[in-house]
């Protein structure tokens, strides 16, 4: 369902251009424009100084490729299987969450372009359309489930029933947003896009939820609005509660958040299936380390069998390459595909995912590599 580098990038020249940014940049720009300030800077923006979301990147460009000569590159592949989950690219798209104030096609748009192109979604359970609408749209396509573990714990339980019984296959635990971070952009736009019932689908739809209202979310947004944001904060969370999730569900389970190597010790031990090396993007802890950073660490202390996936500052080709030869499995992509839905809502989310598969299958052929299941750390410097 994607097409060869060459062939994405002969079609554009042969159209003298396309009707899409190309670089990361523009994407960005264009989203810009696009939308208004609060909502464009709740998806772009950070915690504090934004000094994490600029780690993130520069980590990414402090290292280097070292491609090798004449191994004869002529066929790739650049598929993964990841605890079940089969993506014709070594990438997901990452659990955004809130996609209302992004295009109005939500977390539908988002389904239909990973159904286009095979690459899986990961849907946030902080979006604007509930789980069984997403999974509807997706059909028979792959995708995972990520919680925000709220105070809650039969609310939580619920949505993890609810995501079973919808078909995802695994349950991606966020751990690092348990209450939200200091974010400045925000804060300086008075914008919380929660307070008017954005992002909150998934306690709207669901039956224990609503059963606690005097009357529906849909005739009194403000109250459940405030109810479900009452529910969120979660700082008494330990690793102890990891064991009533793993005996609550049969999915597989994954842990969002981790950036050290102790921390991916323990999530293995109270029997967690795979780690996700993140700091959200720089939108928690403001000074944090790189996600890219704490990646070697991670797959050092859980060995080369343990599931290891990482996100954080991923905008280019060479960039998957990196953090897949410095030990993870896959990557996650978030903003930038977020921004392809703000520019054209599915076709640009489709056309970014494209793009960067594109850009991905020429470095591979640049740089030497048949199979992103060849990469090890001698291709970076």
């Amino acid at each position: 369902m994607l097409e060869p580098g060459s062939q994405v990038q002969n079609a554009i020249y042969l159209a003298g251009g396309g009707q899409w940014p190309v670089s990361p940049e523009d994407w960005e720009t264009r989203a810009r424009e696009t939308l208004e300030q609060g909502p464009f800077d709740y998806v772009a923006g950070g915690a504090g100084s934004e000094s994490t979301v600029r780690a993130n990147r520069e980590a990414f460009e402090r290292r280097r490729l070292r491609p090798r000569m004449l191994v004869g590159t002529a066929e790739r592949d650049l598929s993964v299987e990841v605890l079940g989950l089969r993506s014709p690219v070594p990438f997901l798209l990452a659990p955004v969450g809130v996609l209302s104030i992004v295009n109005e096609e939500k977390e539908l748009g988002v389904a239909r372009a990973s159904k286009a192109t095979g690459v899986p979604m990961i849907l946030s359970s902080a979006a604007s359309t509930a789980l069984e609408d997403v999974a509807a749209e997706l059909g028979d396509a792959q995708r995972w489930f990520q919680l925000y573990w709220w105070s809650d714990r039969e609310l939580a339980g619920s949505l993890v029933d609810r995501a079973a019984a919808a078909g995802y296959g695994a349950i991606v635990v966020t751990l690092d947003t348990l209450t939200l971070g200091w974010r400045e952009r925000d804060l300086g736009n008075g914008y919380l896009p929660f307070l008017r019932g954005e992002g909150l689908a998934q306690f709207f739809s669901d039956p224990l939820f609503r059963s606690r209202l005097d009357v529906p979310p849909e005739d009194d947004v403000q109250t459940a609005s405030l109810m479900a944001l009452a529910a969120f904060p979660n700082l008494a969370l330990t690793w102890v509660d990891l064991d009533w999730l793993r005996a609550r569900t049969d999915l597989p389970i994954l842990v969002k958040g981790v950036l050290r190597g102790d921390d991916a010790r323990l999530a293995l031990e109270h029997g967690v299936d795979g780690i996700v090396v993140s700091n959200h993007g720089g939108r928690q802890v403001d000074g944090s380390i790189a996600s890219l950073d704490a990646l070697a660490e991670v797959r050092d202390e859980v060995g080369p069998e343990a599931t290891v996936l990482m996100d954080g500052g991923i905008r280019r080709g060479a960039d998957i390459l990196k953090a897949l030869a410095l030990g993870a499995d896959a990557v996650l992509l978030g903003r930038l595909y977020a921004y392809g839905l703000a520019v054209g809502g599915a076709a640009g989310v489709e056309a970014v995912i494209r793009q960067l598969a594109a850009e991905l299958d020429l470095t591979m052929a640049l740089a030497g590599v048949r199979s992103v299941r060849d990469l090890d750390r001698s291709l970076v410097a």
